[in-house]
């Protein structure tokens, strides 16, 4: 399950960065200065004015920024999304070698009456201790002490 939602978190980061890709590869075909409209949050837009388009500011992790041209930031782009997939082969290949365990795990341990298996091992009780033997031509039953 771990590795299922590990997965699913690097395609959604593939995904942005497709979409990342998208709109610089757009950027770059628009002229300066460059005029959109800005999210601030809880879906209220601003109009925005971009000077000089032609250079980006792309997040590299742990609060860090690189300031890119656009083909820079492409370049780094493609690079993200190799990784990106190699990751997601990997995690792909790791669930699917767990989930052949688990289902050898459960062929084992399931009755299945078209494999020859052994027959089921008998767990014995330990011995059970028999009355002691008793005396020769008593008639009552007498007991020898122990």
């Amino acid at each position: 399950r771990r590795v299922q939602e590990q997965r699913d978190a690097v395609f959604e980061q593939q995904a942005q960065v497709l979409q990342l890709r998208s709109a610089l590869s757009r950027l770059q075909e628009a002229a300066a200065p460059l005029r959109t409209q800005v999210d601030l949050g809880c879906n209220f837009f601003v109009t925005a004015e971009v000077p000089d388009p032609q250079r980006v500011f792309v997040a590299l992790g742990y609060g860090f920024y690189a300031e890119l041209t656009l083909p820079e930031a492409l370049r780094h782009l493609e690079r993200r999304s190799r990784l990106l997939q190699r990751l997601s082969d990997s995690l792909t290949r790791d669930g699917a070698k767990i989930r052949a365990h688990i289902r050898l795990v459960l062929e084992v341990t399931s009755p299945n009456p078209s494999l020859p298996l052994a027959p089921p091992l008998r767990f014995l009780s330990p011995p059970q201790r028999s009355a002691p033997p008793r005396a020769c031509g008593s008639s009552r039953g007498s007991r020898i002490p122990l």
